[in-house]
């Protein structure tokens, strides 16, 4: 691949994923809640959910998906469902009592992953930004499925590296925060909101 080219690539990724979106809010938001470990791990789950969707747009299925009006609207109400659980989740979890949130256990972190593999996975805009983004950087001098994988993983690796600053920024902030009643319990407000906001936005956004 030409020089002009990665860098044109990477300069477009960065700008992309510092362009406040979803998959952003949904870290921040949990690292405010949970702290910097939870965060850290939703940024991991929301790549790893990258990563599904590289490997998809690189042998085509992400192109049949694409083409699929009916198949795009189930995976969008299927997400915005999704998001709507995590609200209620959150919701239900709103601390009785004062004092620090009690370290995340590891039952906790798997599911933190998870909802972030989740939440990437079933918004079908990434499936088609990545229809979309991805093929413009292409050279055609060599196999198009490895070049789509190759730029993908590294629209992965820039995308993780900016989330987990996020995810540490979003820990910083909730440290900040003193550990009476009322604060400790308005993270799980804000996250209920948040996914409430953006199950909403999910809904009526067009694909």
């Amino acid at each position: 691949m030409p020089e002009t080219t990665l860098l044109a690539f990477l300069l477009a990724t960065v700008t992309l994923v510092a362009i406040p979106g979803p998959n952003l809010v949904y870290i921040v938001t949990r690292s405010v809640a949970g702290g910097t470990r939870a965060g850290v791990v939703s940024a991991l789950g929301v790549e790893a959910g990258t990563l599904v969707h590289v490997v998809l747009t690189s042998i085509g299925l992400s192109a049949v998906l694409g083409a699929s009006p009916v198949a795009l609207q189930v995976i969008k109400y299927a997400g915005a469902a999704y998001l709507l659980y995590l609200a209620v989740r959150a919701l239900r979890r709103v601390p009785a009592a004062s004092g620090p949130s009690a370290p995340a256990e590891v039952a906790g972190l798997v599911r933190t992953f998870t909802d972030g593999v989740l939440v990437n996975l079933l918004n079908p805009k990434v499936i088609l930004f990545f229809l979309a983004f991805l093929p413009q950087f292409t050279t055609g001098t060599g196999s198009r499925t490895g070049e789509l994988l190759v730029l993908g993983m590294l629209f992965m690796a820039v995308a993780l590296l900016m989330d987990l600053g996020y995810a540490v920024l979003g820990g910083l902030l909730a440290r900040r925060q003193p550990g009476t009643e009322q604060p400790r319990r308005w993270p799980a407000y804000l996250t209920t909101t948040v996914y409430a906001g953006l199950a909403g936005y999910a809904v009526l956004s067009p694909v």
